[in-house]
């Protein structure tokens, strides 16, 4: 595939045979988001470990302190005074089995994360073959699967964000716009990497972080350097 010459010229600013420092590396990801709108920077983390295996298995959610620049919707399974409570707290979407042939049938997916209940757990595992490829099905270790729907809708709202191993064993996140400026990125991304270095499974050997990029939408990857990045995180 040709490449266009504005991705040539934006691929000359990074050198990618080096590993830059954390704050170093999201400047140049800033500086290449060159497109008409605001593009999204994103964090793309090689972990060493196998993601086959269940104790070794990476996944969490944490919120951003600035969080992604985003407007999130959220559903909501859930009945009696827990729905009332999860319209309450600004979610977009409420329901029970009245959305499961909405979801099923029609192919409806104007949501981007889903919350339930634990006793509506039954339902929404009805429809897991819809959900479950999209990475959408509630989890308990995310959050998503509680009785405070409340609390969770509001974190969520606030900038809360997901991460977990792909088939690959790699962990891809949005940390937030390019217009947020390289302060705000550099505390979202810390903040997602502190908890990815604290989520390291006890079953994992030799280098947990084998590589971290950053990119804005656009724009080329941008290597950084895990070694710093182990000792700055870790002092945050």
């Amino acid at each position: 595939m040709k490449k266009s010459k504005r991705k040539i010229e934006l691929q000359k600013l990074v050198d990618k045979t080096k590993q830059y420092d954390p704050a170093d590396a999201l400047s140049l990801a800033i500086e290449t988001a060159k497109a008409k709108f605001d593009e999204t920077v994103e964090v793309h983390v090689r972990l060493g470990v196998d993601g086959r295996h269940a104790e070794q298995q990476v996944r969490g959610a944490v919120v951003l302190p600035h969080g992604t620049g985003k407007t999130v919707r959220v559903l909501v399974f859930a009945k009696g005074a827990k729905a009332t409570e999860a319209e309450a707290a600004g979610a977009d979407f409420v329901g029970a089995e009245d959305l499961i042939p909405k979801i099923q049938n029609e192919g409806w997916l104007e949501f981007d994360v889903v919350v339930a209940t634990p006793d509506m757990m039954g339902v929404v595992g009805r429809l897991g073959r819809v959900l479950g490829p999209k990475g959408l099905m509630p989890n308990p270790k995310a959050g998503t699967v509680t009785m405070d729907v409340g609390k969770a809708i509001e974190e969520i709202k606030a900038g809360k964000i997901e991460y977990r191993l792909d088939k690959t064993n790699i962990i891809h996140c949005p940390i937030g716009k390019a217009s947020f400026g390289q302060e705000k990125l550099a505390d979202n991304f810390h903040t997602l990497m502190n908890a990815i270095i604290k989520a390291k499974p006890s079953a994992a050997k030799g280098t947990y972080l084998r590589s971290v990029s950053v990119a804005s939408t656009m724009g080329p990857g941008v290597k950084v350097n895990p070694m710093k990045l182990d000792s700055s995180a870790a002092k945050k």
